[in-house]
């Protein structure tokens, strides 16, 4: 999309307000199946912190449930040649403190993403196109861009836009604490209580249409059976990441209703790349340490990935809310390759090609993975480990919580991961810019990139892709980098998520493909 405009502002308010009553003194509570680590909107890229974030700020851009973007504190966006774009501010909004909002908070943020002290997975990827910010006057701006760039709507989507006088020499200490929490968005903070919950008052002064909930409450449940419970009970009105195994219970509640939508993420292994040499948690079945990395072989990375039954994962582990796949967007989506499919189980194959690679015997691996981020994240990682086991890659599993997990991931600990993404972005070249393209902080790439895989032909498809205007060529590049993705297998694809959740009767929910769970997308039925 390469225009936001009036017209798109109000078919996307109302949609987005579609089901909407009245404000009154109503509340609404949300389970959360992972914590919020910080409320501070630039710190970390990951879910449930952009869920947590999106009720207290606003972005110049909206993305909708299927991921589409629409006007929000910029009402239009217009390229002006392919690398100017002129962008005009919503007037008449103002922070929860009363002071308005104008061009120069936006100049702040783009200032303040990059330098984000310490970020586990920061945002600057999104802004790495922009050479230059021009303040034509408190409500116009204008962005040049380095290169022509035809996702700059979509990459803005990603980045809450914070208050210069709330935000200048702020780090996470002062937005958990609600000092540095100054949003213009539908909900305040009231309290945020670390692993616990976060409590949210309706901001009486919003600038689009007044909110149902006079208050909002988001605890973080982190046991998939405590969070079905706490549903069942009455003591949370509608949950995210419902245990496959009560999905079938769940839907035959008549108290209940389930919503479900085709998730933008998928689950991958994550080999390391950032040791030539010897890995603690690589051995030989001695349990010496092998002298080189097999995971920089092609040949083991592809026998790897052709000992995995996904269809048993399907069936098994995700109970059928998920599918097999070989790459990291759904059907349907930008930039998706319908040739690419996943590789067969072979476990014969995959023997052999070990012994091609050297490995007649095979090795001994530990398997990280976190217990209580992903659905059915540490099961998925133990039935790979099984099938691994059984062509002679003997693996164990190191499971831990994701507070825990992240940063030992930051510090290219693991061996071998399991990774999850989803491409909020809604097309396909958000993967391959956090995940799969070379680190490196001067270029903005790779924020996400734990593994530190480095492959020159995958930076030239994004660098590529990102400069073409023209929808359908940009597209077919994107096609083109996932069938040398499928073929180099840098990442061994397990399966795309369903997003599944269930609510009391009594409520309208639209759900989101990036997973995340709103109060803005729940409503009191008519």
């Amino acid at each position: 999309m390469q225009t936001i405009n009036r017209l798109a502002a109000a078919a996307a308010l109302a949609a987005i307000l579609a089901g909407a009553v009245p404000a009154g003194a109503q509340n609404l509570s949300l389970g959360y199946g992972a914590t919020v680590t910080t409320l501070d909107p630039h710190y970390h890229n990951v879910g449930p912190n952009n869920a947590a974030g999106l009720h207290i700020f606003d972005a110049l851009i909206w993305r909708d449930s299927r991921a589409r973007p629409h006007p929000m504190l910029a009402e239009s966006l217009v390229p002006i040649t392919d690398t100017l774009w002129e962008m005009k501010l919503r007037q008449g909004v103002t922070w929860h403190d009363g002071r308005p909002f104008t061009a120069d908070d936006v100049v702040f943020t783009f200032e303040r993403v990059p330098n984000v002290a310490n970020s586990p997975g920061s945002f600057a990827g999104f802004l790495r196109a922009i050479s230059r910010v021009e303040v034509i006057d408190a409500h116009t701006m204008r962005i040049h861009t380095h290169q022509p760039h035809p996702n700059l709507p979509i990459d803005l989507g990603a980045v809450a836009i914070v208050a210069r006088h709330a935000a200048t020499g702020a780090g996470v200490e002062q937005f958990n604490a609600g000092t540095a929490a100054i949003g213009t968005g539908p909900y305040r903070l009231l309290s945020y209580r670390s692993g616990d919950r976060i409590e949210f008052a309706r901001n009486e002064t919003y600038w689009g249409e007044q909110e149902p909930w006079q208050r909002v409450t988001v605890k973080f449940l982190l046991n998939d059976g405590g969070r079905t419970a706490a549903l069942l009970a009455g003591d949370i009105d509608i949950i995210e990441q419902i245990p496959t195994t009560d999905l079938a219970r769940l839907r035959r509640d008549p108290r209940l209703v389930v919503t479900e939508i085709p998730s933008l993420r998928t689950t991958y292994m994550l080999p390391d790349y950032s040791r030539p040499g010897p890995h603690p948690t690589i051995t030989d079945n001695a349990g010496v340490p092998l002298p080189r990395n097999p995971f920089l072989d092609p040949r083991v990375r592809r026998a790897l990935s052709m000992a995995i039954n996904r269809e048993a994962l399907v069936e098994r582990v995700m109970d059928g809310a998920a599918q097999a796949t070989a790459q990291w967007v759904p059907e349907g989506v930008f930039g998706y390759n319908p040739a690419v499919r996943p590789m067969p189980f072979d476990p014969d194959g995959a023997k052999r090609l070990l012994a091609e690679a050297g490995f007649p015997d095979g090795f001994r691996l530990v398997l990280a993975t976190p217990n209580d981020r992903w659905p059915n994240d540490s099961r998925l990682s133990q039935a790979v480990a099984q099938m691994w086991t059984r062509i002679g890659v003997r693996t164990s599993i190191d499971a831990m919580p994701f507070a825990a997990f992240v940063p030992r991931r930051t510090r290219q600990d693991f061996a071998m991961q399991l990774g999850a993404w989803g491409s909020s972005t809604g097309e396909a070249s958000n993967y391959l810019l956090s995940i799969v393209a070379t680190y490196d902080r001067a270029r903005l790439t790779g924020a996400g990139n734990m593994s530190r895989h480095s492959d020159p032909r995958i930076d030239d498809y994004l660098v590529r892709a990102n400069a073409i205007m023209d929808a359908d060529a940009r597209e077919g590049l994107l096609r083109e980098a996932i069938g040398y993705y499928a073929e180099q297998i840098p990442m061994i694809q397990l399966v795309q998520y369903l997003n599944t959740w269930a609510h009391r009767r009594g409520l309208v929910h639209d759900p989101r493909m990036d997973e995340r769970t709103l109060a803005m997308g729940v409503r009191p039925a008519r």
